[in-house]
């Protein structure tokens, strides 16, 4: 499930925060997945539109493991919480 909402600073400068959550109803060790809810994801972006087909963006996501996908993210040796800092160009014709 996915949901994000533009808060609009100006006709052009907006920000956009998103949560997403994926869960998951059988484990599939190949992909590092456990059951249940595996994992969620918060994110802030701030875009400029110079066009309406074509804004660049910055941001900033938080991503937390649950349950069995924790679990196995633990034993490979992968951290449980990821932050990083994204950039890139939102384009649609």
């Amino acid at each position: 499930m996915k949901a994000a909402y533009d808060l609009r600073f100006t006709n052009r400068l907006i920000l956009v925060p998103s949560i997403e959550a994926n869960a998951y109803s059988k484990a599939e060790d190949e992909r590092g997945l456990g059951a249940g809810l595996g994992n969620i994801e918060a994110g802030l972006r701030l875009r400029y539109e110079l066009h309406r087909k074509f804004a660049p963006y910055v941001g900033y996501v938080w991503e937390r493991a649950f349950a069995g996908t924790a679990d196995r993210s633990r034993d490979e040796g992968n951290p449980v919480n990821e932050r990083r800092f994204v950039a890139g160009v939102r384009m649609w014709w």
